[in-house]
């Protein structure tokens, strides 16, 4: 009789305690960011006057940081070979641009707030994951790349709640909710400067350059197809803030706007695996023209729906989308 099944300890056990520390990181930070996120838009345009299309061109320009930066610091992480350090980098400027939301008294620095914040997600995420797989035994990184996912899910819920509840106990006061989001980052910052150790580096490891022209030319035509079809949807893709936006329109009370944040995660999170498998089992095509069909009735929905239920109903549309 076979005992390893016994004898072997649950995964979760098995699972590094610097993975679940890069876990609890990545709540912390999510906790912080989602309290600003949820309520920033309220905040540009009923506390800083400012009109739909400056919130569109402030989170237009800080989305656009992201990607370019993220593109570097993996490529810098693999040269440097040192995740963690870049990480703290990226998590500190994080947690540098979250006073300037509580003291900006225009829009032009909320957007450079937004850009630092921005930035600084760009430079961690990639060094942040490479240091998952780096200190994770391979047959657990499945469940590592899981478990710290699943922890960042956990503050995308946790940080519009407590935004709600501030804003009720406050009496809509967002610059003081604003402060209390600092909190979260700075412990965010430190759990991962003190609480998670680096694997040495192999001795003569040789630094290596991976973004080349040369190694640019070895992906397949099907490789930037995917590329390109995901730029397309990028661009019909809106940003959160506008979602926000609209619930306000909708006749949501202020301080309860951010819990269309925690419906679209929910549905998010609950599409999310559904989807997944589905797409072992039918046309990667097929399926992603569906999901172009339906952001296009989210859109629609949103568009002309005049009462809140109905924009919570687009709202879950568009969540199933990103799912």
């Amino acid at each position: 009789m076979r005992t390893d099944s016994i004898e072997r300890p649950g995964t979760l056990r098995q699972i590094p305690r610097g993975i679940w520390m890069l876990g609890f990181v990545s709540m912390f930070m999510d906790v912080s960011s989602e309290i600003i996120h949820s309520l920033l838009p309220m905040f540009l345009v009923t506390s800083l006057g400012a009109s739909a299309m400056v919130v569109g061109l402030i989170e237009g320009v800080a989305e656009a940081a992201t990607p370019i930066v993220k593109m570097f610091s993996g490529a810098l992480s693999d040269y440097l070979g040192n995740r963690k350090w870049l990480a703290v980098i990226g998590y500190g400027m994080g947690a540098l641009s979250k006073p300037l939301f509580a003291l900006a008294p225009t829009a032009g620095l909320v957007l450079t707030a937004r850009v630092v914040d921005r930035i600084g997600k760009g430079i961690r995420g990639a060094p942040r994951d490479a240091l998952v797989a780096d200190i994770t035994p391979a047959h657990l990184r499945g469940a590592a790349y899981g478990l710290r996912q699943s922890l960042e899910t956990v503050g995308a819920f946790l940080g519009p709640l407590l935004a709600v509840v501030l804003m009720l106990l406050w009496a809509d006061n967002f610059r003081r909710v604003f402060w209390i989001a600092v909190v979260p980052a700075l412990i965010a910052v430190a759990l991962l400067a003190f609480g998670i150790r680096e694997p040495a580096r192999q001795p003569g490891a040789k630094r290596v350059n991976p973004v080349t022209l040369e190694n640019l030319k070895k992906l397949s035509r099907a490789y930037w197809w995917v590329v390109g079809v995901g730029a397309v949807f990028t661009l019909a893709r809106f940003s959160e803030a506008f979602l926000v936006l609209r619930a306000m329109q909708g006749g949501v009370p202020i301080a309860l706007v951010p819990l269309v944040m925690v419906a679209m995660n929910i549905v998010y999170a609950v599409s999310a695996y559904p989807f997944g498998k589905l797409a072992d089992s039918t046309s990667h095509t097929r399926l992603l023209s569906g999901g172009l069909i339906v952001l296009i009735a989210s859109d629609i929905v949103l568009a002309h729906g005049n009462s809140w239920p109905v924009v919570i109903i687009g709202m879950a549309l568009w969540g199933c989308i990103w799912g």
